[in-house]
């Protein structure tokens, strides 16, 4: 892959970055990422081209809303960064293979969105995890891990949280997870596969742990309070990803 692609790849990265922060804020509520254009999340007075260029604007007006001075989210250029070098990751490791990058780059894209509204809102929206489902699937047909396999990825994720959401119920009587969760493993499963649905959960359940034992620990939670399992499901899969690829309600 020559240095060009890889800069077009940082852009382009940059720029879906930025539209992912749109998706990020709307979907919890079911607002339209269309329309109207990008705001200001506090006074919503509606933002400049020249004030919506991906990280250089958020440095230029030093984190603060032209209009009202409120301080925005370092998240915002956050999302941005971390979309712009995971497209170009992936880019290095896809570079011979087009379509199983696209395939990457549009995974990678809807794992940021739910990472962000399930840490944000504690929401897996539908709008992204069952369409999520189908586009695993389709592109199975031409890329690992194989339909078959994308369709039993896509059985045992459901199948799996399910059986567990349905023990802890009938154990204490009540829902200890969300249906979003199960739709989530669910589309993880049909673009990675069945194969790597037991490894993404044990480390999303690991991670998840050991950040709720250290926030208990601090005095921050109890360990009674409610993780993001969306959240740790999503930055268990990165590994996940090159694994399978080298092997060949809490929605809304």
């Amino acid at each position: 892959m020559t240095p060009l692609v890889l800069i077009w790849l940082a852009v382009f990265g940059l720029v879906i970055g930025s539209f992912l922060n749109v998706c990020i804020g709307r979907l919890p509520p079911g607002e339209s990422v269309v329309l109207p254009s990008s705001r200001c999340p506090s006074c919503r007075t509606g933002i400049l081209w020249y004030d919506n260029i991906p990280v250089l604007s958020y440095l230029r007006l030093k984190g603060r809303c032209r209009a009202c001075h409120v301080r925005i989210s370092p998240r915002y250029p956050a999302v941005e960064v971390i979309t712009s070098l995971a497209f170009v990751i992936q880019g290095l490791w896809f570079w011979t293979e087009p379509v199983m990058l696209v395939d990457r780059l549009v995974f990678t894209s809807m794992l940021i969105v739910l990472f962000g509204t399930d840490l944000d809102t504690q929401r897996l929206p539908n709008v992204l995890t069952l369409p999520g489902i189908v586009i695993g699937a389709v592109f199975s047909v031409w890329v690992p891990p194989g339909l078959a396999a994308s369709l039993l990825g896509a059985a045992a994720g459901a199948g799996v949280l399910l059986a567990v959401r349905w023990g802890w119920k009938r154990a204490t009587g009540v829902d200890g997870m969300g249906l979003g969760d199960v739709k989530m493993l669910a589309m993880i499963g049909a673009f990675l596969g069945w194969r790597q649905v037991g490894i993404v959960l044990f480390i999303a359940s690991l991670s998840g742990a050991i950040v709720g034992i250290a926030l208990a620990a601090s005095g921050r939670r109890s360990l009674s309070a409610k993780l993001p399992f969306g959240t740790f499901s999503t930055l268990s899969r990165p590994s996940m990803t090159y694994i399978s690829h080298s092997g060949r309600d809490r929605s809304r």
